[in-house]
């Protein structure tokens, strides 16, 4: 599977973008570039023939308690670890003129190729997110994430991506 996003650059019209969540439009709108200027982020979009972004997510390098990592997948690491490495799928929205296309679906599958793949040269346990309400949750719920314990934050072990992407 190859990429079907690219790097939110300059050319990208991203102005008329609205995903329904004032939040996630502002983000892209007003911060995408400047964290990746800052490399705190990194900004994927899908765009149209007009350059009109359709759909982004964001990715960042983070890490997780080990306290909140699932037993069935802590009992296998090293005690050692306090905090273990992740991959922080930070925001993800598609516009919703999008709606009923499926793009949260390719742009999310398309996020966790880029994790797994990222995963290869630079450690990652998973890929985390921390869904802003109940919409999102059950979105990432469908799609096999596990909420973690005393967290908004929910999981998806990078072994489990790797089901998806074995040939």
């Amino acid at each position: 599977m190859s990429y079907l996003t690219t790097l939110l650059n300059s050319s990208h019209r991203k102005n008329d973008f609205d995903c329904g969540k004032e939040m996630l439009n502002s983000y892209l709108q007003r911060q995408a570039n400047q964290d990746m200027q800052r490399h705190l982020s990194v900004c994927f979009v899908i765009v149209d023939k007009n350059d009109l972004v359709r759909g982004y997510y964001t990715l960042s390098n983070a890490s997780i308690d080990r306290d909140l990592i699932p037993d069935n997948v802590k009992n296998k690491l090293p005690k050692s670890y306090s905090n273990l490495p992740v991959t922080l799928l930070g925001r993800l929205a598609r516009d919703i003129k999008e709606e009923g296309a499926r793009l949260g679906e390719t742009l999310l599958l398309d996020a966790l190729k880029r994790c797994f793949d990222a995963s290869a040269t630079i450690g990652s346990l998973a890929v985390v997110v921390d869904p802003i309400d109940e919409e999102s949750k059950n979105f990432y719920l469908k799609y096999g994430f596990i909420l973690l314990p005393d967290s908004q934050k929910m999981f998806l072990p990078m072994k489990t991506i790797g089901y998806l992407f074995e040939k």
